[in-house]
């Protein structure tokens, strides 16, 4: 029971002014973030949430050695990545809307990626156009196919013109998931009874409307204004991602992307060691295993357990990423042993955004960067490169050669 004059709600809302004074607290965590969005925006999964439980709990339970006597003095996060090297193995994952958790908010977050030194990758459905995303730092994109093929030659000509220094190609989404929780936020529904939930969330949350509701116009949702017009929300987006997801891609769509791409091109949304190959073999130069951070297919295995079983199959050779569940340093690392060379986040970036703007997002950045360092070393590395399944507890794969 509560406390006399202490509702749940009163508590959370407490644990989130806290989290505003105190950064190391709003980062990674998600009390800024709810405290700060309306719920359309801060709760987004499919079903019931099991395949997003299920990549934070099977990561957690990822046991760590713990090495001593290795003279770790001195520590190195930096990798290289496509001939550009980045401060540690971390990329800010494509997020849709992001706009919406702050003012031109994938402008913000951006930034921050570019001065800690990292990439920072737009999606192709965020409120900030790909060219005012650019203009201010260099980015990656994402791109879904869609059936309008025109649509994504015009996004590849751009991603080129503002020198993307990678195409993220997203294959997981034919259709898209069922998501409850969106339909009964309001998210999803264009009909008036979403548009007055909408409205009532916005007016929950008046520091957000004021910021970002009004301040943080337009809403245009940037690199699909050109087909549903500047007035389009967040519900036309949904609806018209729904209605233009090809159903009938195959591997001859990512041939046809590769043709029209120059520069590095990602696969993402991998799960099954079969589909790793066929990606590979239709050119692509990374693959990321991802379940869409439990959005698409709620049921299907965790990113921590497919990743061993697809880095096995591939046995080096191209760049291999990783997301879901990632949450601080420690997750960061527990994939880097798992396999990955590097690894994308979503949702830390997004709440560090929603919190406090550049700032958190930089705060994110920075706090997984000394999580990190403090892993390695206890973990008796000194360099990204040598983290491996060694480090391990109990794993029964010997470590890579």
């Amino acid at each position: 029971m509560a406390m006399a004059g202490w509702t749940p709600r009163r508590w959370r809302r407490r644990r989130a002014d806290n989290a505003d004074r105190h950064g190391d607290r709003l980062s990674c965590g998600s009390a800024g973030a709810a405290a700060a969005l309306p719920l359309r925006i801060f709760r987004r999964r499919a079903f019931a949430g099991q395949t997003a439980a299920a990549n934070l709990a099977d990561l957690a339970a990822v046991r760590l050695r713990q090495t001593v006597l290795r003279d770790v003095a001195t520590v190195d996060t930096a990798t290289r990545l496509f001939g550009t090297d980045l401060a540690l193995p971390l990329i800010l994952g494509p997020v849709g809307l992001a706009g919406m958790a702050a003012r031109r908010g994938e402008v913000q977050a951006a930034r921050a990626a570019a001065g800690a030194g990292i990439p920072f990758t737009l999606s192709a459905t965020s409120i900030c156009p790909l060219d005012e995303v650019g203009q201010a730092a260099p980015c990656w994109f994402q791109l879904y196919m869609v059936r309008d093929r025109d649509f994504a030659v015009e996004m590849l000509a751009r991603a080129a013109a503002q020198g993307c220094g990678a195409l993220v190609l997203t294959v997981d989404l034919p259709v898209t998931g069922i998501r409850w929780r969106d339909r009964r936020s309001g998210l999803a529904d264009p009909g008036l009874a979403g548009r007055l939930r909408r409205l009532a969330q916005a007016l929950g949350r008046p520091r957000w409307l004021a910021d970002v509701g009004l301040a943080g116009r337009p809403h245009a949702l940037g690199n699909i204004a050109t087909m549903l017009g500047p007035a389009a929300g967040m519900a036309e987006c949904i609806a018209w991602t729904a209605a233009n997801m090809d159903a009938g891609i195959t591997w001859r769509d990512v041939e046809w992307v590769r043709a029209r791409w120059d520069g590095p091109l990602i696969v993402k949304g991998i799960m099954e060691a079969g589909d790793a190959q066929a990606a590979r073999s239709a050119g692509a130069d990374g693959i990321v295993v991802s379940n869409h951070g439990g959005r698409q297919l709620d049921g299907v295995g965790s990113t921590a357990r497919a990743l061993p079983r697809i880095a096995d199959a591939l046995g080096g050779g191209l760049p291999l990423f990783v997301d879901g569940g990632v949450r601080n340093g420690v997750d960061l690392f527990r994939m880097l042993a798992l396999g990955a060379d590097a690894v994308l986040v979503g949702r830390p970036w997004l709440y560090a955004l929603a919190a406090a703007g550049e700032a958190g997002v930089a705060r994110m950045i920075g706090m997984m960067a000394e999580e990190l360092r403090v892993v390695m070393a206890l973990g008796g590395v000194t360099g990204v490169g040598q983290i491996g399944r060694h480090l391990i507890d109990g794993w029964r794969h010997a470590p890579p050669g």
